[in-house]
C-alpha cells in the first residue's frame, strides 16, 4: 500500500519512510538480498542484517523491516501489565540521556538496539524480546517474602528463545523448569523449586563463625564475596557485618565460555586477598582458577569481553592477561595514565605501531563508551564504515592528486583551493569559525571560506566522547554542549542530542596544551575548577596526570590571539602573569593573574550584564548597539 513516503525516481517506485532515530535522511526499501548478501548489521535489533530491510543511501544506517514498522508504542506487555494504560514507548540505546536505562527485563543485557521502556518507573525490554514474548502468557505477578519486587511467574521458560542461555542465580542450573523472574532486577531469575525451598539460614566456606541468615534489604548493600552493591535478599550475619548476596553465595564450579577464554575455569574457596590476573586489581574468599594457563581471577573476569571497540581510539582493542613486550619496560593507561604491569590483564592495540594500552577497569567503567565486539572480523568492517562518510564531491584535482575543485554539502557554489588570501583582510572560516590561515578553499562567487581541514571533515564520525555516531550538521547559530559558545560554524551532533562545535570536535583526549608543560587527559570524572577561567567543571574535564592542572573545553578552544576594539594590534593569550596586581584595561576591575581569562567586556545593551559570549553588534560604526544573542530573541 503506498503513502506519502513513497516517492518515485527513475520511473521505479522506491519506497521510502522517515524514521524518528534517523531524521537526517529517509531510509530506501531493499526488497530483495544479492548475491553478495547485506553485510552490515541492523541498528534496531542488531542482527545481521537481510532483506526485506530498509536503509540509508548517506550513511550506514540499515533496519530490518519488521524493527522499521515496529510499534512506537505497546499499549501493555504481559511482563509489565501495571503500565496500562501508560503503556511501553520505543527508544534507542545507547540512550541519548545516558542515565536511566536499564537491562532487558527478559534477557537481562544491555545491548545496543531499540528497546520498550515504560516511563513511569524505567522498565526496559529489548525489541527482539518484546516480539519473543509478546505472544506468550505470563501468570499474574505475585510478590515474595524475600524480594522487594513483584515477581513473573514463567511456567515454560524453554519455549522463550532468549532464556534458554540463562541459569538460576541459586543452583546455576539451565532454566528448564517453571521460574520466578523480577523484571526490576538485572540477576534474579530462580527456579520455583529453589525459591521455594530456599534455605532460611546457611554455613558457609567464607563465614565459619556463625551461620549466616537469609534478610532482605530495599537499600544496597555491599557483598563481601563480589566487591558490588545488590539490593533485595541476601545471607548475612549482623554480628560480623558480613554480607553475601543471594547469587554469590553457592557460585557455579565451573565456568566455561569459549568466546571469553579458550578453557574452562574452576571455583576456588580461598580465604584472604590475592591479585586478579585478568584485571590487576586486589580480590578476596572467592576466586577462579584456570590450571592450564595459571590464572587465579575474579567471578566477574571470567566473563571480560575478549575485544572491544572503545570510544577513545580508533581501531579495536583486545583483552591480554600479560603482555609479550620486548622493547617496552614500562607502558601507562591511556585513561588514568598511572602505569599498567604488563604482567597483568589489560587491554591493547594490536595494530603495527600502536601502543595504545589501557586498565581493564578503566576502559569497563561507563557502558555508554565502549561495544563489545563478537567476531575479530566486526573490527574491519567498523573501519570501513568510518572511511564511508565524504561530504566533499571532487571536480578537479592538480598532478600532487589534490582535489583543487570541490563541490561541498554545505554550500551550494563549488569551493576553489588556495594557500594564500589574495588581500590582507581577517577572514574567518566558516566550519570553525577560527581565522583563514594557511591551505583552504573559498567561494568565488560569495564569501565562504573552508579551512582544507573542515571541508575534508567526515560526514559521520566516531568521536572519543560517546560510543555513539557523531553527525555533521550545518545549521547556524547554535550553542556548543561543550564550551558553552554560541557561534555560526559546523557541529556535530553526538549520541543524537549533544552539539559539539569544530573547535571542540577536533581536540583529542590526550593533548600537549601551550599553556601547560605535561600533556593533558580528559577525566570524565573530574569536578575541579579550570585553572583557564577558574570555573568549576561538572562534566569533566582534561587534567594532568602529573600535577593538579584542569582545563575545560571552553579555554583550551581558546584562539592564541584576537582583535578588540581596544587595541590595533593583536591581543596575545598568555598564561601566565608575574605582576602582583593585575588589573583588566577595559572594566579596570581586579583579575586574578594566575588565571587566563579576562572579566573585561562590553555591557549588553539589553540586560546590562557583561558579554562574555557570541553578540550581536551593530554594523554601523558610529552605534555602539551590542546585545547578547539570546538577549536579540526577547525583544
Amino acid at each position: 500500500m503506498k503513502n506519502e513516503n513513497e516517492n518515485v525516481s527513475h520511473d521505479e517506485s522506491v519506497l521510502q519512510i522517515q524514521h524518528p532515530f534517523h531524521e537526517e535522511h529517509p531510509l530506501v526499501l531493499v526488497a530483495e538480498q544479492s548475491n553478495e548478501g547485506l553485510k552490515a548489521h541492523c541498528h534496531g535489533c542488531g542482527e545481521l542484517l537481510s532483506a526485506p530491510c530498509f536503509t540509508c543511501i548517506h550513511c550506514n544506517y540499515h533496519l530490518h523491516k519488521q524493527c522499521a514498522e515496529a510499534p512506537l508504542e505497546i499499549p501493555n506487555h504481559p511482563l509489565h501489565p501495571e503500565c496500562s494504560p501508560v503503556g511501553l514507548f520505543l527508544r534507542q540505546r545507547p540512550d541519548p540521556s545516558g542515565y536511566c536505562v536499564y537491562g532487558c527485563a527478559l534477557c537481562k543485557e544491555k545491548r545496543n538496539m531499540f528497546f520498550y521502556e515504560c516511563y513511569r518507573c524505567y522498565f526496559s525490554i529489548d525489541i527482539k524480546c518484546a516480539q519473543l514474548s509478546s505472544s506468550f502468557k505470563f501468570s499474574q505477578l505475585s510478590k515474595h517474602d524475600i524480594h522487594q519486587h513483584p515477581l513473573t511467574f514463567i511456567e515454560s521458560p524453554m519455549a522463550i528463545d532468549v532464556l534458554k542461555r540463562l541459569n538460576c542465580c541459586w543452583c546455576h542450573e539451565p532454566l528448564t523448569d517453571a521460574i520466578y523472574l523480577c523484571p526490576d532486577c538485572p540477576s534474579f531469575i530462580i527456579h520455583k523449586k529453589c525459591l521455594d525451598e530456599l534455605p532460611t539460614k546457611i554455613d558457609h566456606l567464607t563465614h565459619r563463625l556463625d551461620p549466616l541468615i537469609l534478610n532482605r534489604s530495599d537499600s544496597d548493600y555491599l557483598c563481601n564475596l563480589c566487591q558490588k552493591q545488590h539490593s533485595g535478599p541476601y545471607y548475612g550475619c549482623s554480628l560480623c557485618h558480613f554480607n553475601i548476596n543471594v547469587e554469590c553465595a553457592w557460585p557455579r564450579s565451573t565456568v566455561e565460555d569459549k568466546s571469553r577464554h579458550q578453557h574452562p575455569f574452576s571455583l576456588l574457596w580461598r580465604q584472604g586477598s590475592f591479585i586478579c590476573d585478568a584485571c590487576g586489581t586486589e580480590g578476596n574468599c572467592i576466586s577462579y582458577i584456570c590450571s592450564t594457563c595459571s590464572l587465579m581471577v575474579h567471578k566477574k573476569c571470567t566473563s571480560l569481553p575478549r575485544i572491544i571497540k572503545f570510544s577513545r581510539h580508533d581501531h579495536c582493542i583486545f583483552h591480554k592477561h600479560f603482555l609479550q613486550t620486548q622493547e617496552l619496560t614500562k607502558q601507562d593507561c591511556k585513561i588514568c595514565f598511572n602505569e599498567v604491569k604488563l604482567d597483568r590483564g589489560s587491554y591493547s592495540c594490536r595494530k603495527p605501531g600502536c601502543n595504545y594500552v589501557v586498565h581493564v577497569n578503566c576502559v569497563l567503567e561507563d557502558e555508554k563508551l565502549y561495544e563489545v565486539i563478537e567476531e575479530e572480523k566486526q573490527c574491519e568492517e567498523l573501519y570501513e564504515k568510518s572511511m564511508q562518510s565524504s561530504i566533499i564531491h571532487v571536480i578537479e584535482v592538480n598532478e600532487a592528486g589534490e582535489a583543487t575543485k570541490i563541490q561541498h554539502l554545505s554550500h551550494q557554489h563549488c569551493l576553489v583551493l588556495t594557500y594564500k588570501m589574495e588581500e590582507e583582510i581577517d577572514r574567518k572560516c566558516d566550519g570553525c569559525m577560527l581565522p583563514i590561515s594557511n591551505i583552504f578553499y573559498y567561494c568565488s562567487e560569495c564569501p565562504f571560506f573552508l579551512h582544507k581541514t573542515c571541508a575534508e571533515l567526515p560526514r559521520i564520525k566516531q568521536h572519543w566522547f560517546r560510543q555513539s555516531n557523531a553527525t555533521l550538521n550545518f545549521n547556524s547559530f547554535k550553542q556548543c554542549d561543550f564550551c558553552n559558545r554560541r557561534c555560526s560554524g559546523f557541529f556535530y551532533r553526538i549520541g543524537g542530542y549533544r552539539d559539539m562545535c569544530l573547535r571542540c570536535a577536533k581536540v583529542a583526549d590526550i593533548i600537549e596544551c601551550e599553556g601547560h608543560q605535561h600533556f593533558l587527559f580528559f577525566d570524565f570524572k573530574y569536578r575541579e575548577k579550570c585553572n583557564g577561567c577558574g570555573k568549576t567543571n561538572w562534566n569533566g574535564a582534561f587534567r594532568c596526570g602529573k600535577c593538579r592542572f584542569t582545563l575545560d573545553f571552553g579555554c583550551l578552544t581558546l584562539p592564541h590571539s584576537a582583535l578588540h576594539k581596544i587595541d590595533e594590534h593583536k591581543l596575545k593569550l598568555t598564561y601566565h602573569d608575574d605582576k602582583e596586581q593585575s588589573y583588566c584595561d577595559i572594566c579596570e576591575q581586579y583579575r586574578d593573574p594566575s588565571l587566563w581569562k579576562v572579566e573585561g567586556y562590553p555591557e549588553c545593551s539589553y540586560c546590562g550584564k557583561l558579554c562574555q559570549e557570541e553578540i550581536l553588534k551593530c554594523e554601523e560604526s558610529t552605534c555602539n548597539y551590542i546585545v547578547h544573542y539570546k538577549c536579540h530573541w526577547r525583544h
